[in-house]
């Protein structure tokens, strides 16, 4: 694809992890503008955060062992 398409490649592969910490902060900011608690949509952000972290590596070392085939 070259260096020029692989950028747009990945805005769309990442495009889809964002809109669930939209949704979510989104969320937490209007449970406290109404009142409610917010913990409900953190505990939320925060599994994704853990999720993240744990696969981040995993992704990457396959990454790398994709590029350096």
């Amino acid at each position: 694809m070259g260096l020029r398409g692989g950028g747009s490649l990945l805005a769309l592969l990442v495009l889809p992890l964002c809109v669930p910490v939209l949704i979510f902060g989104a969320g937490a900011v209007d449970a406290v503008h109404a009142g409610l608690g917010a913990t409900a949509n953190l505990s939320l952000l925060g599994a994704g955060l853990l999720v993240a972290i744990v696969g981040a590596p995993l992704a990457a070392s396959a990454a790398v062992r994709i590029a350096l085939d």
